[in-house]
């Protein structure tokens, strides 16, 4: 399993247990892989968060909860993503998500696309006062 790609211990343990293997036999394989340092929840996070930050598709709290959704407790997964996030501009990111929504438009059509852009960002993860912001600035007046 993790010759292919990082695992985080939830992971690892959920396809153990998929495969039928008992509760003592995991936890000593889990026990043996983290003395190994074959698995790393800091490490995994860290990767996460570093492909989520080069793909830019999604904000700092997107690549959290990503995160997290691997099975990584919060404050870790909130320091990868900061981590990742550093020198990225949250703005840039949100203007690319938005140009893409309007293919190649450069307004907003009505309030109706507005509430429908700012309910996409937040999902991706970016701050909603951000996204407001940027939304404003492609609205019609």
């Amino acid at each position: 399993m993790l010759a292919r790609r990082e695992l985080s211990e939830a992971q690892v343990r959920e396809r153990l247990e998929r495969h039928g293997h008992d509760a003592s036999a995991i936890d000593a394989a889990v026990a043996r892989l983290q003395q190994e340092r074959a698995i790393d929840d800091r490490r995994v996070a860290e990767v996460i968060a570093r492909h989520e930050a080069a793909a830019g598709r999604r904000g700092r709290l997107g690549v959290q909860w990503r995160i997290e959704r691997a099975g990584i407790a919060g404050a870790t997964a909130r320091r990868a993503a900061e981590e990742a996030y550093r020198g990225v501009d949250a703005e840039v990111l949100i203007e690319a998500s938005i140009t893409k929504r309007l293919r190649g438009r450069a307004t907003i059509a009505d309030d109706r696309e507005f509430q429908r852009l700012y309910r996409y960002l937040v999902r991706l993860g970016f701050d909603s006062d951000h996204a407001i912001r940027a939304l404003k600035a492609r609205s019609i007046k």
